[in-house]
């Protein structure tokens, strides 16, 4: 497994990373992990050489961080990395609100150190809390040794990153960056300032939820077979990231057995992109970005709908309409949908719009799915 040693973060770590976002459930529900296929995953991994392992307080209904602790406490602790983050969205009234939560990880965890921390999703409009509680907070559990590296995630446009990286001091960062949003979601501009501020960055959604694999249409898949048809569209997309000098690890959610697989191939005698391959790629995003798709990466921030709406399945299903343009496939999977999470359910409150990483129009396009006719 590839390895890069930063020396700022006195860290070896492997380029993959493995994001326990998206790992395999139970009937559907995200709160009801599938541990013996998880387990076997992050194992497989693990004898792979992986060490990098990113939860969250609110992943897969707030049962990530337990997954992680059950299924990494059998490894010696020193042998792997763990990364959790604060949701800045949380109510705080207090330092002792953030305390409760911070101590809940840990034993969530089974540890008693993050050796990476993050600041859960910083945009403009988080930036207050950032300044009023949360940082202080996370620098004092720094220096008391329960974080060994303090950074945060981002989800917001250049002019915000530049403010956060001068108003404080960070060891690391995470950004979403993939070949579609290298220009498009200014990704290439966020990476550029954090390597000018010697800030090792992390990566998340390099497939961009499996948009790169999943939603693949043959004109693009084309592309990228003719180049090489032995590679999968999931190693084209990891290589971008982890081909940039500056990328510490690139994060995958993986949700089967056989990404693990695939993905850990990537990593092993892993190659730098070439002139040729980064050609291959400008011109597959090309083809791609003609569809008009929406960026939905399925990070199930909006699954809490006051409605009910089940939006990420019908963003989901309405991207495969945006690209093959026939309505009769994505009503015959839209009907399979409960009625009562189907999109004519939308009340427009705006509440997944607020908490949208992606600043997807989500309203509008519940209202797009709802009117497709046969």
């Amino acid at each position: 497994m590839e390895k890069r040693r930063i020396a700022s973060l006195d860290a070896e770590i492997s380029l993959l990373g493995f994001g326990l976002m998206r790992l395999p459930v139970v009937d559907e529900d995200t709160a009801k992990i599938d541990y013996p296929k998880a387990q076997a995953m992050v194992d497989r991994a693990y004898k792979a050489g992986v060490n990098y392992f990113d939860t969250g307080w609110t992943y897969h209904g707030n049962m990530s961080e337990p997954f992680a602790g059950d299924t990494l406490s059998k490894y010696p602790r020193e042998s792997y990395y763990l990364a959790t983050k604060m949701p800045t969205w949380e109510k705080f009234e207090s330092e002792d609100d953030m305390e409760k939560i911070f101590n809940k990880q840990l034993e969530n965890c089974k540890t008693t150190y993050f050796d990476f921390y993050l600041v859960h999703g910083i945009n403009e409009d988080r930036l207050g809390i950032l300044q009023n509680w949360i940082y202080d907070f996370l620098c004092k559990k720094k220096a008391e040794g329960a974080i060994k590296r303090l950074g945060f995630s981002f989800h917001c446009k250049p002019a915000t990153m530049e403010e956060v990286v001068k108003k404080y001091k960070w060891d690391f960062a995470m950004i979403q960056l993939n070949y579609l949003d290298w220009e498009i979601a200014s990704a290439g501009k966020l990476y550029e300032i954090l390597t000018e501020n010697n800030i090792p960055v992390i990566i998340m959604e390099p497939i961009k939820g499996g948009t790169l694999t999943r939603l693949l249409y043959n004109d693009m898949l084309n592309v990228l077979k003719k180049a090489d048809p032995d590679a999968s569209p999931a190693s084209w997309a990891l290589r971008f990231p982890a081909s940039l000098p500056n990328v510490a690890t690139v994060i995958s959610g993986m949700s089967e057995l056989e990404h693990v697989e695939d993905n850990c191939r990537t990593f092993q005698n892993f190659k730098t992109l070439s002139a040729e391959e980064y050609k291959v790629l400008e011109e597959a995003a090309a083809v791609y970005r003609k569809s008009g798709s929406i960026p939905c990466t399925e990070c199930l921030y909006c699954i809490d709908c006051p409605a009910g709406v089940d939006i990420p399945r019908i963003l989901l299903l309405y991207n495969h309409h945006l690209i093959n343009k026939i309505s009769i496939n994505f009503l015959n999977q839209y009907r399979t949908l409960k009625k009562s999470t189907q999109a004519h359910n939308c009340i427009e409150c705006g509440y997944c719009e607020k908490r949208c990483p992606q600043k997807i129009e989500i309203m509008r396009y519940m209202k797009e799915a709802a009117e497709i006719k046969p």
